[in-house]
């Protein structure tokens, strides 16, 4: 009876550590893997653009928040590629079709031009981002997950706070 009773017990323990383990995998969904994915590719774009802005800016203050977009997209990046390494994601190796096209036309400007069309695109794409990132911290159910979202959006609403203001001082 007693080998029967620890077979029982081994059982219910076994399967509850196979349940648990399902449970914790199930979290993630499709809708995350996408979010990941369209939030890489969003960092690639904002990096690629904002080293151009680095160099081509003629603002100042233009120059300096293409700074902090490439610091804090590379930041975001990598807080974020441990998720995408467990779900079996592969990052993007350069800036999508649109944001490629964008960056040639920002590379043929200078001056207020380039400074005005890039402010522009951030402006669009953090509100965009923004958008994107809150739908996700309040869908996901991963909580490990959850928490680098949350994160993530705070720095995005910083960046389309500060690109609102640029926007507006430069008066477009």
């Amino acid at each position: 009876m007693k080998t029967t009773k620890k077979m029982l017990c081994m059982t219910v323990i076994g399967c509850a550590a196979m349940f648990a383990s399902s449970q914790a995998k199930a979290a993630v969904t499709d809708a995350d893997k996408t979010f990941l994915a369209a939030a890489a590719q969003g960092d690639m774009n904002e990096i690629k653009l904002s080293e151009l802005a680095e160099t081509k800016a003629s603002n100042p203050e233009v120059k300096a928040f293409a700074h902090k977009m490439v610091a804090d997209h590379k930041m975001l990046e990598a807080k974020m590629k441990p998720f995408a390494t467990a779900w079996g994601l592969t990052g993007p190796s350069g800036p999508d079709a649109a944001h490629q096209a964008e960056w040639d036309k920002l590379n043929g400007l200078s001056g207020a031009d380039f400074d005005t069309e890039y402010i522009n695109v951030m402006d669009q794409d953090h509100h965009q981002a923004l958008d994107a990132f809150t739908t996700e911290a309040q869908t996901t159910t991963d909580a490990k997950f959850k928490a680098a979202v949350m994160q993530g959006k705070s720095v995005v609403a910083a960046h389309t706070n500060m690109a609102d203001d640029l926007k507006g001082k430069m008066k477009m």
